[in-house]
């Protein structure tokens, strides 16, 4: 699995709850893009429109190599490729408890097809955000300490 670009926001602003993988509609200058990693999935989203899944605000920004007649927009809505079942179940959770869809990460598998891992997420609180700040401050700290044990 080549890993092209990463939501770090979201593991930090949100508690994750259920993760899925999804396809992503692409067009062949977008692909292209991904595939030099010019991709920024920060304040994205996904909205269920109508049955199905749209990817809404992931900037892909086109190469210079792309004819200008066929540029499509960076930051247009894309469809997801899920599921009846897994649209449905989700669907039903967004509506009834309030949790928001959010993409982790975007990804080349195996077969070389473009697909973004989502997820179900429920916001964080203040004080959960500073308790992930402070574990994140104590275990870098933790490693630094063992680095520099093995190394004295």
């Amino acid at each position: 699995m080549n890993t092209i670009a990463r939501n770090k926001k979201a593991f930090f602003d949100y508690e994750i709850l259920e993760t899925l993988e999804a396809g992503l509609c692409l067009l062949g200058s977008e692909v292209k893009a991904l595939r030099k990693a010019r991709v920024n999935l920060k304040d994205s989203f996904v909205k269920i429109v109508r049955g199905e899944a749209f990817l809404f605000g992931a900037h892909i920004s086109y190469l210079e190599t792309t004819n200008p007649h066929y540029r499509p927009n960076e930051r247009r809505e894309r469809k997801l490729l899920l599921h009846r079942k897994q649209l449905d179940k989700w669907f039903g959770k967004v509506g009834t408890e309030g949790l928001s869809i959010v993409p982790l990460k975007v990804y080349f598998n195996q077969k070389n097809k473009a697909k973004v891992q989502i997820a179900l997420v429920k916001g964080k609180n203040l004080h959960d955000k500073r308790e992930s700040i402070k574990k994140r401050i104590l275990d870098r700290e933790a490693q630094a300490s063992v680095k520099n044990y093995i190394r004295g």
